[in-house]
Order: C-alpha cells, then structure tokens, then sequence
C-alpha cells in the first residue's frame, strides 16, 4: 500500500514538473529544452503507470523499462547541454546590456560637457565683452571731476562690474575649465585646488608624479569631475579642517587618493540618498574603473579611484617623484 501511495505522489509532482514545463516552452529563447524534459516527464510518467500497473500483480516487460530509461535518460541529457546554451546566451546577453549601458552613460556624458562647453563660450564671448566694455566705460569718467556723493556711487559701480567679470570667469571655467583642456589633468585639478584654497578657510594639499602628460578626453573630464565633485562635498559637508589629494601614474594604472577630517558619514547611505556618490560610481563604471570610499561617523573619509589608462595616448612620460603642491596664500576678500 505505501509503494503505491509513493507511485501516485511521483505521478502527480511529475504532472506538476510537466505542466511547468509547458508554460516555459514559449517564456524562453531555447524551447527545445521544455520540450526534451516534458518527453521526459511523459515517459516518467508511463513508466510510473506501468510500476503502478505491476503492483497489482501484473508484470511489466523488462525491455520496455530499459527502453524508457534510455529516452529518459536522452531527454535529460540533450535538456542539460541546452540548458548550458541558454545559460551562454543569458551570460552574452548581461554583457551586451552592460556595454549598451556604458555606451549610453558616455554618450550621456560627453553631451553634457559639450553642453557646458557651448554655454561657457557663449557665456564668455557674449556677455565678458559687453562687461568689459562697461568697465572700460566706467575707467573713462573716473577721469572727469566728482563730488563725494558721486564718487562714491562710481566706486560702488565699478566694484559691482568687476565682480560680475570675476564670477563670469569663475562660472565659464567651472562649466568648461580652459585648464584642462589646454594642459592635462594634473594642472586642472591644481587649478581647481588652488582656486578653493583661496575661497575657504580649509587646508587643502595636492601631489602627483604627472606633469604634461595628456589621456583620453572621456577619462581627463571624468577624473576631473570626480575630484571636483569630492572637494566640494567635503567643504560643504564634512566640516572637515583638512583635505589631501593624491593623483599618480604607475604603469597603465592612473590612481586617485583622497582623504579628508570631517564629520564622516555612511558611505551605503550616502550612495542612496545623494551627495553625488552615487553619480560618481557611474562616471567611474564607465571608464571599467574601480570606485572605493570608507568612512565612519567622526573617522573622516577616504575614497580611492583606479582606472586603467592602457589604449589612452600620453604626449609625455611621467617622472618618478611626487611633486608637493606649494601652499599659496589666500586672496583677500574684498
């Protein structure tokens, strides 16, 4: 009695496993898998039928059970190395997506610095000289005579007019910094240091072994942005003291260290819910770069990029030594 009982319950899991099968046939590119394991379910089945049958004292050819543990057993096997295609098909079709995916994050990227590059000249060419002119303007009646109360009202003009020559600059260079493009990585990530030291009360320290040398464009202005994009969150974050950047070559591997003392955060969080972290892995990702930032609450933070450079064109080799970036004084705010 138990024998049959277990006879019924194999049967009917079979007809579940079969009718699962039937639903997959059209739900995948390789049907000819569900097909082979239904043939297979169908002869499990009959077989179990034909045990089934036997247990009431009825005999079942020995030839035909072997018979069905042959078309069994091909089933099984021709749905195994089916299965391993689709498997292989599956595994192409992820890096597929994964190389469309970095295909469109360039395209993406490379249109936004295009965008900021268009704006910035326009910004530069369009309004710089119409400011310029109204300086200059301005300059010519500093000449003629003025009483006090004039005077003063000229002072307060041409102070206003500089500054907005000075914020016109500052805003063309950050859309499309002139540095970069000019002059390689090295020199405009120091511009871009050099510029916040002047413009916070914060320690901000900067070494590289690169000097001229130049890579590809896409790898120059992701780097640059992430550096940027790192300071910036630590001076208005992190109420850090102190930052340090490193930026070096060593072979084909171009490797960004930065570290700062503040507050720190939770990095997993933080990768959520904003402080561009997020936008940063992707800048990354799409240069097969690595992206690696620790931090803990009252414990600073530190991030590493790595990025291989190999197919990049350099104009120039590296020197060996760390050159430390001089400490400039701060521009006196007016």
């Amino acid at each position: 009695m138990t024998i049959r009982f277990l006879l019924y319950l194999a049967i009917i899991v079979q007809f579940v496993a079969m009718y699962y099968a039937v639903r997959l046939v059209r739900a995948t590119k390789y049907n000819s898998i569900w097909i082979l394991f239904i043939i297979g379910f169908v002869v499990l089945v009959a077989q179990r039928l034909l045990q089934l049958w036997g247990s009431y004292g009825h005999q079942m050819p020995m030839l035909t059970s072997v018979w069905m543990d042959i078309i069994i057993s091909i089933c099984v096997s021709g749905g195994i190395v089916m299965l391993d295609r689709l498997i292989d098909y599956i595994d192409r079709l992820n890096r597929h997506r994964q190389l469309l995916d970095k295909r469109i994050l360039t395209a993406v990227l490379r249109t936004e610095e295009k965008s900021r590059a268009t704006f910035s000249k326009e910004l530069h060419d369009g309004l710089g000289p119409l400011l310029s002119s109204a300086k200059i303007s301005l300059s010519a009646l500093s000449r003629t005579e003025m009483d006090t109360e004039r005077k003063e009202i000229f002072d307060n003009t041409l102070y206003v007019v500089e500054e907005a020559l000075r914020s016109l600059r500052e805003i063309s260079n950050n859309l499309s910094p002139h540095v970069l493009s000019d002059f390689g990585l090295a020199r405009g990530i120091r511009n871009f240091i050099d510029r916040s030291q002047a413009l916070h009360n914060v320690k901000l320290s900067f070494a590289t072994n690169l000097r001229g040398e130049r890579y590809n464009t896409d790898l120059e202005v992701i780097l640059y942005r992430v550096a940027c994009e790192l300071v910036t969150n630590s001076l208005k974050h992190s109420g850090c003291s102190e930052i340090r950047l490193t930026l070096s070559a060593t072979g084909d591997e171009l490797e960004l260290q930065y570290s700062d003392n503040g507050r720190g955060f939770n990095p997993q969080a933080m990768m959520d819910c904003g402080m561009g972290l997020s936008n940063i892995a992707s800048r990354i990702n799409s240069l097969n770069g690595v992206f690696d930032i620790r931090s803990s609450k009252g414990k600073g933070m530190t991030a590493t990029v790595k990025v291989n450079v190999r197919g990049a064109s350099r104009m120039e080799t590296p020197p060996p030594a760390l050159e430390k970036a001089r400490p400039k004084r701060k521009e006196r705010k007016r």
